[in-house]
């Protein structure tokens, strides 16, 4: 039965009542996770609904958004049902970098989403780079150009798909990020907006302004009045539609895309607070305070939270693309293990990795290498290697990238960290954990709370009306537990010559379908 509330939550006596509590929906690139979030920090409800991938082409990957759209309903209602709370507020988090379009009337989805991990526009790239772009890019945005972020996979529609591209310059269709989606859908179509943490992320945006610039809009031919509007990462930011979300008609109050949550969940909101989080891929934030600090070196430079006052915050972000994935190939495609969570026995049979080296760039390499064409690559191999070598290389693989970017951040920022926040769902890898902490030589400390996405956007909902103070948050966060350095410290070069045997190994063609498609080899 459907879940109805009446337009009576809306009182701020209730929404700081004891049945109170913050839907918190974190729609990842596998799935829609819903949490009920109580004002002390923790989860009364939850629900996970996954939905279809589609791989249309090789180097493609897309979304259908109402697959998305009905995800997002049956895990809110599922968890808001497991609760049986007041929902007072909404947060919404997102995989970031997605382009998304919908009909601005009907709110349905001309074609599908173009997801972040998808790789069809490096030529685009390619071709921007070679007409010297890339330090435009790099200075405006704190960015680069790769087709990871989204205002090539618009130009891509643009030149590619001329009829939903005709209804965009129209103002018929919408385009925005999955946040800006969900809102739409949330709102009834009442509101198009988007928050300063997605909105760093899309090469559209110029981060010492904060604003939409014109001049990369020009340059990707994005029209501008197409594009939602940027609002802080929190307060009254938009209202649920009762006829469309459950009778609820409360504050979507939260926005923020997915890691910059995840740095508010561990309670990172403070300059020099450093996380990571293990998911698809590893994604690390490093908070720098006030002011942007461009990277030399292949960082990325992002937004970590936009304030009600109009003030934002900063952070140097590098972005691993292959972290659980590389796991799943283990189970998928060399049927190794059985399940992701059998990779930490077999990698405890052997006492190392014998030598073997596993560089995990099965959809290119991200941060500090940025190179779409870089190729998975296991070296080492004698007639000793077995099974139990290659999962305890992929645990070093994953540990060696983020260390090699955690290295990379502290030499850019002039910061000193001595302990690595850690959360998503391969840092309940034991193992994992004890590895990162021997190849970086510091403390690794894991959240009680995985989960830290959707913990971030319930916070974020909850400044919004005023039942946190986000300074105070780092209160609420409890760790499972502290993994220490053990001597010697592992050693990184094997890591670093195997990875550069892996860089421009698919080399670009000259084939015009492999061109417009941005196929880029296997």
């Amino acid at each position: 039965m459907i879940v109805c509330q009446s337009a009576a939550m809306q009182d701020s006596s209730q929404e700081q009542g004891e049945d109170a509590a913050i839907l918190a929906i974190d729609a990842g690139t596998t799935g829609v996770t819903a949490l009920v979030v109580r004002h002390d920090g923790s989860v009364a409800g939850s629900h996970t609904c996954e939905f279809a991938q589609h791989f249309p082409a090789d180097g493609w990957v897309e979304h259908d958004l109402s697959e998305v759209w009905s995800a997002t309903l049956t895990a809110c209602k599922r968890a808001i049902d497991e609760s049986a709370l007041t929902i007072t507020a909404v947060g919404i988090t997102n995989q970031r970098e997605t382009a998304c379009f919908w009909d601005r009337e009907t709110l349905g989805s001309p074609r599908r989403a173009i997801v972040w991990q998808d790789r069809r526009t490096a030529s685009i790239c390619a071709s921007l780079q070679a007409a010297g772009h890339e330090d435009l890019v790099r200075q405006v945005t704190g960015l680069r150009l790769d087709p990871y972020f989204t205002a090539t996979k618009l130009q891509w529609v643009r030149e590619n798909d001329p009829h939903t591209w005709a209804h965009v310059a129209s103002g018929r269709i919408a385009i925005g990020t999955i946040d800006s989606y969900l809102i739409a859908r949330l709102s009834r179509g009442m509101d198009h907006i988007t928050d300063h943490t997605n909105a760093s992320r899309t090469l559209l945006y110029d981060i010492r302004t904060g604003t939409w610039s014109e001049e990369l809009c020009a340059l990707f031919g994005v029209p501008m009045n197409a594009l939602p509007e940027i609002v802080s990462s929190y307060g009254r930011l938009s209202r649920t539609d009762p006829s469309v979300f459950f009778g609820l008609d409360v504050p979507i109050s939260g926005i923020a895309g997915d890691q910059q949550a995840a740095l508010v969940g561990q309670g990172g909101v403070m300059a020099g607070e450093l996380k990571c989080t293990y998911g698809t891929g590893s994604f690390l934030l490093l908070h720098t305070g006030n002011s942007p600090a461009l990277s030399t070196a292949g960082l990325l430079t992002t937004v970590a939270l936009g304030y009600p006052d109009g003030s934002r915050t900063f952070a140097l972000e590098g972005s691993v693309f292959v972290t659980g994935s590389a796991v799943q190939w283990l189970r998928d495609g060399l049927g190794i293990i059985k399940s992701a969570a059998d990779i930490e026995a077999l990698a405890r049979t052997v006492d190392d990795a014998g030598g073997v080296v596993f560089v995990p760039a099965l959809t290119g390499l991200g941060a500090p290498e940025w190179d779409p064409y870089a190729r998975g690559l296991i070296i080492g191999i004698t007639r000793s290697t077995h099974t139990g070598h290659i999962a305890r290389a992929t645990l070093e693989a994953i540990a060696f990238e983020v260390a090699d970017i955690v290295d990379l951040m502290c030499h850019e920022s002039g910061m000193t960290v001595e302990v690595l926040r850690v959360d998503g769902g391969a840092a309940a890898n034991d193992l994992l954990c004890q590895i990162q902490a021997d190849a970086l030589d510091i403390a690794i400390d894991r959240s009680s709370v995985l989960q830290t996405t959707g913990l971030g956007a319930a916070f974020l909902a909850g400044a919004g009306i005023g039942v946190w103070d986000l300074e105070t948050l780092s209160a609420t966060r409890h760790s499972d537990k502290v993994f220490g350095p053990k001597a010697p410290i592992l050693d990184r070069d094997p890591w670093r010559e195997a990875v550069n045997r892996s860089l421009r190994w698919a080399q670009p063609t000259n084939n015009s379908a492999n061109e417009q498609h941005g196929a880029v080899g296997t």
